[in-house]
């Protein structure tokens, strides 16, 4: 199926059908069908609406049934510019970001009278409820949080799929729904499980909502068009995704995270300034100050988890990393990394070490795990070559990769570190507000003789901070705050980087002009696995080890005392990523030995 002239046709058909053959609450259509049945129905059990507030009524463990039990999780479609175009309002819809600011929470009326009936908003950006007194016997006010999420900086596209194969998945999804109709326990929801959508539409509770939602006592106006293409960034789409019933802890700045939800219509804000409204002054205020753009879609979380690089995969060439297997594909990356780099055996070597580095620990504000590379030896000549094939081979493996070519202008103009803009009460995005997992290049072999201004001076110290103790400093305007980052860094340049002191120097000494090989998709996605998977391995040191590991360590000291316990500690995280790097949960004494030789290699280069 081509996106283009047919998508209206498409969309237009699926929807017909869905209102011929679908039932109410079908999840994928018509996920607020399953929210307002499984809320009558415990209503009519005897519940107090009162007693709901935080509370799953049976809607989300429907839908985990339907997204994990039986498969629906991949037909429902990824949130992101070019799907936007074909996705329909109040659907199910998956969106993948990165929490850039937590913006407060938000009361709104979670349920209400019609009539003699409950009902309710939850999942909602209409409010049903012509907005009277707070006091009112006839509503109940519930609380959510508001998250303002971006897409994962630096995501690579060979991460996310296809708008085609999106609209196929979602299509099928949906004939497999029509075919599974979901059917309620008790006889009162059989009966409901018979009423069309078009019943639904012209019953009179329906009027009433839709008489309401239109209310001019609503605080909403709604727009009659479809969702349009946010004009924010033609690549990238953020999204305003509402939590319901989560913990305050559970949700933390800067995780990637996976919101499944339903997917509301645009709409504007509207105050009347001489509305003396108790409601509309107290309750909506939060909202009204973020000063969103217009066009950011909203979505009302029915399911968040968090993602880890694996989801990232889109296929496993082993369920579990058995050694010899492990060793085949390290062999072809490190074989891929030499072409790259010239020929240089030892750099290739320390940058798959570099590739496979992550935070897994911190102790006296030293960041254990981590190993940052500088690559010397390098001219802007050398760099347009060499880095440059480095940077597209990373693209290609890693799920999320930046690239900063640092000279005296980006220093002194660019916004390294997020900002609190307390005119509009948002944390402004800075270029160090990465995902955890991401690794960023600075290429220092640009920097020219010049003057840092106060930013610059600034700038130059959050890098330094970053790559000493992997933190970013946050600007509050009245405070700083420090966070922790989990970000590999490499560094590009001539001699050795005082603005940015890496773990490691190595002298880079290519016997080639490198080569960036054409690499099968079979090949690639290996690759993906085994730096996804080899990485988040468990690893200890048995004892034996231990102490063949200190003997080395204390005589290595004694022959150069310039030696300190991070250099030290340094050499103990390379043994352990060597071990990784065949899939082995301890340290071998051959793989010493290697990390040993690697070491003293080095170091006559650096000498």
């Amino acid at each position: 199926m081509k996106i283009g002239a047919t998508v209206s046709q498409t969309i237009e058909w699926r929807r017909v059908r869905i209102k011929m053959v679908g039932p109410p609450y079908d999840c994928l259509a018509n996920p607020l069908g399953a929210v307002r049945l499984t809320f009558e129905k415990t209503i009519a059990s005897g519940s107090d609406p009162a007693s709901l507030d935080g509370k799953d009524w049976g809607a989300l463990e429907l839908f985990r049934q339907f997204l994990f039990d039986q498969g629906g999780l991949p037909h429902v479609p990824i949130l992101n510019p070019k799907t936007m175009r074909w996705v329909q309002p109040n659907t199910l819809v998956r969106f993948r970001g990165m929490i850039q600011d937590m913006l407060g929470n938000e009361f709104y009326v979670g349920a209400y009278k019609d009539g003699s009936i409950w009902r309710t908003n939850k999942f909602m950006d209409i409010c049903q409820y012509p907005m009277t007194s707070l006091d009112s016997p006839d509503m109940r006010i519930w609380e959510r949080r508001l998250l303002y999420c971006i897409p994962v900086p630096g995501q690579n596209s060979w991460t996310e799929s296809s708008s085609e194969e999106m609209m196929n998945r979602c299509m099928d999804g949906t004939s497999q729904q029509g075919e599974k109709r979901r059917r309620m326990d008790d006889d009162s929801s059989e009966r409901m499980d018979m009423v069309s959508d078009d019943d639904f539409e012209s019953s009179p509770s329906a009027k009433k909502m839709r008489e309401n939602s239109l209310s001019k006592d609503s605080k909403f106006e709604v727009s009659s068009s479809l969702i349009s293409v946010p004009d924010i960034d033609g690549n990238s789409l953020p999204c305003l995704v509402k939590i319901y019933d989560c913990p305050e802890n559970e949700l933390k700045l800067n995780d990637v995270y996976e919101f499944i939800g339903v997917l509301t219509l645009t709409h504007d804000v509207t105050m009347d300034k001489h509305d003396n409204n108790e409601f509309s002054n107290d309750f909506f205020e939060e909202e009204l100050v973020h000063s969103l753009p217009d066009k950011v879609p909203r979505l009302h979380c029915l399911i968040h988890r968090k993602l880890e690089p694996h989801d990232f995969l889109h296929t496993s060439p082993m369920t579990e990393p058995k050694p010899h297997l492990v060793k085949e594909i390290r062999e072809s990356l490190l074989r891929h990394l030499t072409a790259i780099l010239g020929n240089d055996g030892i750099a290739a070597h320390f940058m798959l070490l570099h590739l496979l580095s992550k935070v897994h620990a911190r102790a006296d504000n030293f960041a254990v795990g981590k190993l940052s590379l500088n690559l010397t030896g390098l001219s802007k000549e050398s760099v347009s070559v060499f880095g440059n094939q480095l940077r597209l081979a990373f693209q290609n493996i890693l799920p999320f990769t930046h690239y900063i070519p640092l000279t005296v202008e980006y220093l002194n103009t660019a916004s390294l570190a997020p900002k609190k803009d307390y005119q509009t009460n948002r944390l402004i995005h800075g270029a160090l507000q990465l995902a955890e997992g991401s690794h960023l290049i600075i290429d220092e072999t640009r920097l020219e003789a010049g003057t840092l201004n106060s930013n610059g001076v600034e700038n130059a110290r959050l890098l330094k901070q970053l790559m000493e103790f992997q933190k970013v400093v946050y600007d509050f305007e009245y405070y700083k705050m420090e966070m922790a980052a989990d970000i590999q860094l490499l560094v590009f340049s001539e001699g050795k980087s005082n603005i940015v002191p890496a773990d490691l120097v190595i002298p880079f000494q290519p016997s080639s002009s490198g080569s960036l090989e054409v690499v099968p998709r079979e090949t690639l996605e290996a690759w993906r696995w085994y730096l996804t998977t080899v990485k988040s391995l468990p690893h200890s040191i048995e004892l034996e080890m231990q102490q063949v590991v200190e003997n080395d360590l204390v005589a290595a000291r004694q022959t150069n005392r310039s030696l300190n316990s991070q250099d030290l500690s340094r050499l103990v995280t390379i043994g352990q990523l060597m071990s990784a790097s065949f899939g082995e949960t301890t340290l071998t004494l051959e793989q010493w030995q290697m990390v040993k030789e690697l070491e003293r290699l080095r170091m006559e280069r650096v000498k």
